[in-house]
């Protein structure tokens, strides 16, 4: 997988805001170098945010996300800020425009210090330097700035897109601004070694995607492989027989969820087993927050609402995990009991989850790891307790301890 197939939740995202007409769109196409974003002096031209991928070396693969402006009005505005405000909840590194002709202004300030309490590093971008009477030409020093970063003072940088007048140096600027991230956990790689086999189990029914695996499969596959592991790909109607032919047994077995059960009575005790889910709440820094959510499951009552969230927006199918499988699950566990269910998808995570008694998230294999992490903070803020797919279904089925054994 080439830094062009990298999936949008293991790129840094680079996200431009700003007032209406202060730029960003005119920035976001000098950024990636194609015409993406409509430029025009009309305000609000941008009403939905607009993303590029693409490599920013040596950063490497990123997303760029123009956002709607922070200033606009009426109802529809109104929306499209909130567009923009949830943006920065998966933004690594935030860049924001001003117009250099007009300065920062109120709604400028706001953006920044929204920027600085979820500590996301950041850019001040001066746009229309080329508006400026007399404009003063100045070398910029990246490195003096990236030692401003370093000491959390704002760092500003003056620029035109119509005279490319620093462009180049803002994108070596962002290309250096290291992400305010902690080292992000693999999902297999620190946990076998060189020649171990690693049994996947896939299953192939109505919902699997023709011709493909999905992505947690695809990105576990690529890391064994990184790291000179032996992975072996069966269905779970072939899982015995993959275990009574090889000569040794696998370090690990690895699951789709729907099948933890049926997987785990072939699997024997001594061979570490876990899923897909519980590996990439893992990966994300999530599973310990995981893991004291599901204790609600057991204490759901009567008429009790579950939230079921989703990080992308396939097209759900009979037999759909999420929508049927789960709460099929959930009901057969609390028997009588009326459990209510609400679903979101993408990024339509709500914000306030007081009426839910419990959130269940997806792996989050199309959400990078800021976004998971602020859902879960979010969940934890509100008192909402909230885990995610393996770790409920593995709960379920009664194979919880043996799934993180392991982990």
């Amino acid at each position: 997988m080439d830094m062009n197939e990298t999936p949008s939740g293991n790129r840094v995202h680079i996200s431009l805001f700003g007032k209406r007409n202060a730029g960003k769109s005119s920035v976001m196409n000098a950024l990636v170098g194609q015409p993406l974003s409509i430029v025009s002096e009309v305000k609000g031209t941008t009403t939905d945010p607009v993303r590029k991928s693409m490599e920013l070396l040596p950063l490497g693969p990123v997303v760029f996300t123009d956002t709607p402006g922070l200033d606009d009005d009426g109802v529809l505005g109104a929306f499209r800020m909130e567009k923009s405000y949830q943006v920065l909840d998966k933004t690594d590194i935030a860049v924001v425009v001003i117009d250099a002709s007009i300065g920062k202004e109120k709604e400028d300030q706001r953006i920044i210090d929204h920027i600085r309490e979820k500590q996301i590093p950041y850019v001040v971008v001066y746009n229309k330097h080329d508006l400026i009477p007399n404009p003063t030409i100045e070398e910029v020093a990246i490195a003096d700035l990236l030692k401003d970063a370093e000491t959390g003072k704002e760092i500003s940088i003056w620029i035109s897109t119509v005279d490319q007048y620093h462009v180049h140096e803002l994108k070596e600027l962002l290309a250096r601004l290291k992400p305010d991230t902690e080292p992000q956990i693999p999902i297999i790689a620190d946990l076998v070694q060189p020649n171990d086999l690693v049994v996947l189990v896939v299953p192939i029914d109505k919902a699997a995607p023709k011709g493909r695996l999905i992505l947690p499969q695809q990105q576990t596959i690529r890391e064994l492989l990184d790291t000179g592991a032996i992975p072996i790909v069966a269905r779970e109607t072939e899982l015995k027989s993959v275990l009574e032919q090889i000569k040794k047994p696998p370090v690990f077995v690895i699951t789709d969820s729907q099948v933890f059960q049926e997987v785990a009575s072939i699997v024997p005790d001594s061979i570490p087993l876990t899923s897909f889910s519980i590996l990439f709440a893992r990966h994300k820094g999530v599973l310990s927050a995981a893991l004291e959510g599901v204790k609600v499951l057991k204490q759901l009552k009567d008429k009790d609402t579950v939230l079921i969230a989703e990080g992308c927006t396939h097209h759900r199918q009979c037999g759909d995990i999420g929508t049927e499988k789960i709460p099929r699950w959930i009901q057969e566990q609390v028997g009588g009991a009326e459990i209510y269910y609400e679903y979101c998808s993408g990024n339509d995570f709500p914000k306030d989850l007081s009426g839910y008694r419990l959130v269940i998230q997806c792996g989050g294999c199309m959400l990078n790891e800021r976004e998971v992490k602020h859902r879960y903070r979010l969940a934890k803020e509100q008192g909402i307790p909230m885990t995610n797919y393996g770790v409920a279904i593995s709960e379920m089925k009664g194979i919880l301890k043996r799934s993180i054994a392991n982990l």
